[in-house]
């Protein structure tokens, strides 16, 4: 698995619950853009609309050595290929009040298929970021004290 982009903001902001891999429909262009590493998930999501799901917002750079005729749109709004079944279960969490759905990770399988991790999350708040800051620092800390005992 070849990993191309990484929403630790998201991991961040919001704390996640069911996590659900999902193929993306892209252009030829774009999947070599994505093969560079060219793409952003900072501002993106995801929405269900009509019984299929979207991703919006997510960057992917224009391929550069790609011709005039075959350029795309960066933040083009581009289609989640997931099963009916889960589909349905993300359009009944996502309706919930305060969750959202937010892309993890951009990567290729094994395979070679470009699949996007996303996730339903809430936001979190100030003060529970600040908690997970000292969390983190706190647990850093403790490994480089018993680094330095070995």
């Amino acid at each position: 698995m070849k990993v191309i982009v990484d929403n630790r903001k998201a991991r961040f902001d919001y704390q996640t619950f069911d996590v659900y891999e999902a193929g993306i429909e892209l252009l030829g262009t774009e999947v070599k853009s994505l093969r560079e590493g060219r793409a952003n998930l900072r501002d993106a999501y995801a929405t269900v609309k009509g019984g299929q799901v979207f991703l919006m917002g997510a960057h992917i750079a224009p391929y550069e050595r790609g011709s005039a005729f075959s350029v795309h749109d960066p933040t083009r709004t581009r289609r989640l290929l997931l099963h009916r079944r889960e589909i349905a279960e993300l359009a009944g969490q996502g309706r919930e009040r305060g969750m959202t759905l937010v892309p993890l990770r951009l990567y290729f399988n094994g395979r070679g298929r470009a699949k996007v991790e996303i996730a339903v999350a809430k936001g979190r708040k100030r003060y529970d970021k600040r908690r997970q800051i000292v969390d983190r620092e706190a647990k850093r800390a403790i490994a480089r004290a018993m680094r330095s005992r070995r």
